[in-house]
């Protein structure tokens, strides 16, 4: 069978869309704006709550989990910022596969990514949800216990739905829908709080260290740790997020790297501090009843009640802005995919007063919100996990191949010491892979399967690269 002929492999020229360039989105993001919707993505969940499942996993070890997880990251980041310098486009990994490997892989990642931010959103809201359930018990106010969570969340409790979880998405949704400048002034605010947090934490929880709970430092062997450094992989995934943001950037060649790997560096920082301090003050098995907000837990259990609340509030402003980061980056894959004809038109409609695609925005807002209520946080975490390491996969070896077929594209941004970093971003991205539960894997095929429904049926006639719509493009003209 011939791909080629059947349009499956059609590409993007990168010259025409570099010398057709127009973007109906407002650009409004500099450096520092996008530092902190990297940090405001990458700060979150991955500190609050996923340390405790972490901890469970690696025991001590999780500190060596991050760095993993970080090293991994660091191959991809530098792909990632090479794309998203050369080429004007928004939709990350997405729009980089439609230049370099074909429209059929463009729509499988595409649909990959829109897995990833929908969960993403959803996973978060269940952990918000902790931690705004704990910071309410500090007044002595507590939810009924069948909407504090997913059903099955909790073995012999009984939930039907997660209320909390639910609402905050619905919040952001609407805050969303305002436009990316108001979303930037909110997101920075937060950010900058929740580091003050994370901060405090180190140096308040820091003297309670005991450096006996450090043995053994690898309870399950290396096998926990690359187990951890799977799951945790999740807590990384904001510098993606920055790249679904190219069009709405100030200088995007200069701006993009710097800010993708200024947040990586932070970040990784402090999510090896933490997972150090809260190991070493309380014994990692003793996470296993504190699993939604083991950061407040260590507290709590340090005696140091008041710095607990303000833990509680710091990872609800936390975990907030990593869903509106989340948020964010599904609605402009979604409007990349609408605006090249793979899915509906409604994807890439913008708003005239806000500048913003707020139709897709409102959908997956009430989408993942309906899937943070229903869904137990465990089992949307890896789905996660799965979908950025397999865009993270396709972007380094784009990368390979991209240098190979045109040498000569100016790249603004190189990523350095090529083919050695994307092999090994290649490499640990399948080694990572690999670690993930097989129920995860079955799921996510489902979820592709489901795709290839969609392009066969609707992308490849639909599609602005298909004889139909490039002649019909030539009437219009």
């Amino acid at each position: 069978m011939d791909l080629t002929h059947t349009h499956l492999l059609r590409k993007k020229d990168i010259g025409d869309m570099l010398a057709n360039y127009h973007s109906p989105l407002k650009k409004e993001l500099k450096t520092f704006d996008l530092t902190m919707l990297g940090i405001g993505a990458i700060i979150g969940t991955g500190i609050f709550v996923l340390t405790g499942t972490g901890a469970l996993t690696a025991g001590p070890g999780l500190m060596i989990s991050f760095v993993l997880a970080a090293i991994a990251c660091l191959f991809a980041s530098l792909c990632y910022a090479e794309f998203a310098a050369m080429v004007p486009e928004s939709g990350s990994a997405y729009t980089y596969s439609y230049t370099t490997l074909g429209e059929i892989v463009a729509f499988i990642i595409g649909w990959d990514l829109m897995l990833e931010y929908l969960f993403a959103v959803s996973t978060v809201s269940a952990g918000w949800s902790g931690y705004f359930q704990s910071f309410l018990a500090g007044f002595g106010l507590k939810l009924p216990t069948i909407l504090t969570a997913a059903p099955g969340s909790t073995p012999g409790v009984t939930t039907f739905f997660n209320l909390p979880a639910f609402a905050i998405i619905l919040l952001i949704t609407a805050l969303l829908s305002f436009g990316v400048k108001e979303t930037k002034r909110v997101n920075n605010i937060m950010v900058v709080i929740k580091i003050a947090v994370v901060l405090l934490f180190i140096f308040t929880a820091i003297r309670f260290v005991k450096p006996a709970n450090w043995t053994p430092l690898l309870p399950y062997g290396m096998k926990g740790v690359f187990g951890a450094a799977s799951s945790v992989f999740f807590a990384f995934i904001g510098f993606d997020a920055i790249s679904s943001s190219v069009e709405e950037t100030l200088e995007p060649s200069k701006t993009l790297p710097r800010s993708m790997l200024l947040s990586l560096g932070i970040c990784t920082v402090l999510y090896v501090a933490v997972s150090a301090i809260m190991t070493g003050v309380v014994p990692f098995r003793m996470f296993a009843k504190y699993i939604d907000h083991p950061i407040s837990a260590v507290l709590v259990l340090s005696g140091q009640n008041w710095m607990a609340g303000v833990v509680d509030l710091g990872a609800i402003l936390g975990m907030t802005t990593v869903m509106l980061v989340c948020l964010y980056g599904q609605t402009r894959i979604s409007f990349s995919m609408s605006r090249d004809g793979l899915i509906s038109p409604l994807f890439s409609r913008i708003s005239k007063k806000s500048g913003a695609p707020v139709a897709s925005t409102v959908l997956f807002g009430a989408i993942a919100a309906v899937i943070g209520g229903f869904i137990p946080l465990a089992d949307l975490a890896e789905l996660v996990n799965i979908g950025t390491l397999t865009a993270f996969l396709l972007v380094s070896f784009s990368i390979l191949r991209l240098r190979k077929t045109q040498p000569n594209l100016r790249r603004p941004f190189r990523t350095p010491w090529v083919p050695f970093v994307p092999i090994m971003s290649i490499i640990s991205c399948i080694f990572l892979l690999i670690n993930l539960k097989p129920v995860t894997w079955l799921r996510f095929v489902i979820w592709l399967a489901i795709g290839m429904v969609v392009y066969f049926t609707y992308s490849v006639k639909h599609s602005k690269l298909s004889p139909t719509q490039l002649a019909k493009a030539k009437v219009e003209k």
